[in-house]
């Protein structure tokens, strides 16, 4: 008797049936450089007004932060931090992002539910105001689990060559302003789970009187802030030296990385609103904070670096624009690390 794909665990018309019901969310990202419609081998983008423009990517995914939309079995919002994950990535060199593609691999596809999150990751690209132009959707069983699935994506954006944000401008005297996180973002999760979901045995459904509104599940799927609108307002109008997203390693570990060699970033840990599931979670683990700003964002999900004669200007114009800033720190001489006080 002959076996055939379905027989294996590949759906093709589950396939088409996807492609179906995620186009509508694809055409809402569109812009007018692209030249191709879903269904296509490749994407094709036109670039346009830009002199001597200089192509800026960055890929990555969510994470184990996937297990808790498992468990959650809501899907809704973690495109969303796929999206934030990238663009996030390629703006802090100021590169306004304009297209990106996505990877969604599970074992058994799923149309009416899996249609959710690419519904997600759309959103994600209108906030960041580049367009979704293309992606690969692989059905694999016995490689993933019946429930499971995966996420990765690149993002592409463009700087002209002269505008490019490097880092080298910043000298001893800038300041340091961070831009609220909206919680965990994407990072940590694996320690998250051991010590909220194991070591103290909650559940994704409990509501915490420490978290405020909504339950534990809920709070952990707070999608990832985008940063991309904001960040292309402000070099608008800002002299701005420098940018680090804070993703795994920290406040600790990404704020050195646009350092330039003889300087180092003094950051004043009591100047910003720290998101309640930080200090949960340090009360659950006993970790110390020097642990604690190595593996988390602690409610700032961006750094920039300006003039200190611009660092109100600059706080005002983020309020304008729906962003909580704060003025956390300054570039003072040393070693190309941080070093953190407590006022």
């Amino acid at each position: 008797m002959a076996i055939t794909y379905k027989d294996a665990g590949v759906d093709i018309d589950a396939g088409d049936l996807f492609v179906q019901k995620i186009k509508p969310f694809v055409k809402s990202t569109m812009r007018p450089e692209v030249l191709t419609d879903i269904g296509g081998f490749g994407g094709l983008f036109a670039l346009k007004k830009y002199k001597n423009p200089v192509l800026v990517s960055g890929t990555d995914g969510v994470g184990t932060k996937l297990k808790i939309a498992f468990l959650m079995n809501r899907h809704d919002t973690v495109g969303i931090d796929l999206v934030a994950m990238c663009v996030n990535d390629i703006v802090v060199q100021g590169a306004e992002p304009l297209f990106f593609l996505d990877y969604f691999a599970t074992g058994k596809l799923k149309p009416e539910d899996h249609a959710g999150i690419v519904k997600g990751i759309a959103d994600g690209c209108k906030q960041a105001g580049c367009a979704l132009i293309g992606g690969e959707t692989a059905e694999m069983p016995s490689f993933y689990g019946e429930d499971e699935y995966d996420l990765a994506g690149f993002a592409v954006g463009v700087v002209e060559k002269k505008n490019i944000i490097d880092g080298s401008r910043i000298k001893a005297g800038d300041q340091l302003i961070g831009l609220a996180s909206s919680g965990l973002h994407s990072n940590g999760y694996s320690l998250v789970r051991k010590v909220l979901l194991e070591r103290a045995g909650y559940g994704v459904d409990d509501t915490l009187t420490e978290l405020g509104k909504g339950t534990l599940g809920e709070v952990l799927l707070t999608p990832t802030r985008i940063y991309a609108k904001t960040i292309m307002a402000l070099l608008k109008d800002f002299d701005i030296r420098g940018m680090a997203h804070i993703t795994g390693g920290g406040i600790t570990e990404n704020t050195p990385r646009m350092l330039p060699k003889g300087v180092q970033a003094l950051i004043r840990k009591k100047t910003w609103d720290m998101p309640p599931i930080f200090k949960l979670l340090q009360k659950k683990s006993g970790v110390d904070d020097a642990e604690m700003y190595r593996a988390f964002n602690m409610g700032i999900g961006m750094v920039v670096v300006v003039p200190k004669k611009q660092v109100e200007a600059v706080i005002k114009k983020a309020a304008k624009l729906g962003e909580k800033a704060f003025h956390i720190g300054e570039i003072v001489k040393g070693r190309q690390v941080v070093k953190y006080v407590e006022k």
